[in-house]
């Protein structure tokens, strides 16, 4: 899996992403017409152009070379950045293996990276896997707005992250299995790699038997770390240099 900024080459990708996503998840209150009407507003002859704005961010996720998801993400404000996350959607095939919420992950720390202060998750309230997949991973709902689509006004839930109680830890946790076995992966606990995170993982949902680190390039948990801290993924070479003091050895 590699997650990535999107570029002109990925619109036609991203344009039937969201127009799949959107059909397999909205028709219940959004008509065909609707839907068609917003991919071609949003996603259009103007895309390239939000693709070239400093304070529009999207993301893809690929999966064997093919765009499966992408997010959509603004940063808001100019003394105080707040990051919106407005759209994350993933094709109706992929949503499984931890696609959204490894998109969900690298989105949200691709905004810090960028400024932003806080952020903000939005999802139409009449969504209910939406809304449960964002209180699942570390938001809790902090209020509302209106938002027009097409001629239509719905209404939105507005997310935020968490207070938690673990010293900053993030709250997004996702259980998957992995060569047999049952691990949660603890995506606010992260290391940088050299191709992709890593992420600390659990035998148990409670975060109390640290177990691996979980490869977030190519979702394996066969590494090995020495003890100056360096981590390598013996499956895709992903690697983590030494830590702290051992800059000397890098």
């Amino acid at each position: 899996m590699e997650i990535r900024e999107a570029t002109t080459d990925d619109t036609d990708a991203i344009r039937s992403i969201a127009h799949e996503s959107l059909n397999s998840t909205y028709t219940a209150f959004l008509d065909e017409d609707t839907i068609e009407d917003a991919v071609q507003q949003w996603y259009g002859e103007s895309f390239a152009d939000d693709l070239d704005d400093d304070r529009l961010l999207f993301l893809v996720v690929e999966r064997d070379g093919e765009v499966v998801g992408f997010s959509q993400s603004e940063l808001v404000g100019q003394q105080a950045n707040t990051g919106h996350l407005l759209w994350l959607h993933i094709h109706p095939d992929h949503r499984d293996g931890g696609t959204g919420v490894r998109l969900l992950v690298r989105t949200r720390e691709a905004l810090l990276e960028e400024g932003a202060d806080a952020i903000q998750c939005f999802v139409l309230a009449d969504n209910e896997g939406g809304n449960q997949f964002y209180r699942e991973h570390g938001f809790e709902r902090a209020g509302q707005r209106e938002v027009e689509i097409g001629d239509e006004t719905f209404t939105e839930n507005v997310y935020v992250e968490s207070d938690l109680e673990d010293d900053g830890e993030w709250g997004a946790i996702d259980e998957l299995s992995v060569d047999g076995e049952t691990i949660y992966v603890s995506y606010g606990e992260a290391a940088r790699g050299s191709k992709a995170p890593f992420y600390t993982a659990y035998r148990t949902k409670d975060r109390h038997d640290r177990y691996a680190w979980f490869c977030g390039n190519c979702d394996s948990i066969d590494n090995a770390m020495d003890a100056m801290g360096r981590i390598e993924c013996n499956n895709c070479g992903n690697r983590r240099k030494a830590t702290r003091w051992d800059s000397s050895y890098l």
